[in-house]
């Protein structure tokens, strides 16, 4: 889940949802680039999934 919400309630109910992750975006547009290219590296890299 990428949100700007910093709300906890949000951040139950997106689990509580089935979201694997919730990243809360930042304000400033570099820092904003930096968290979507950590995300990527961990979807692309990182992350495990079943072969299918």
């Amino acid at each position: 889940m990428l949100t700007s919400s910093r709300e906890e309630k949000d951040l139950v109910e997106c689990y509580r949802l089935g979201a694997n992750s919730y990243v809360v975006k930042p304000v400033d547009i570099s820092q904003f680039i930096d968290s979507i290219k950590a995300v990527g590296q961990y979807w692309a890299i990182i992350n495990v999934v079943p072969v299918v």
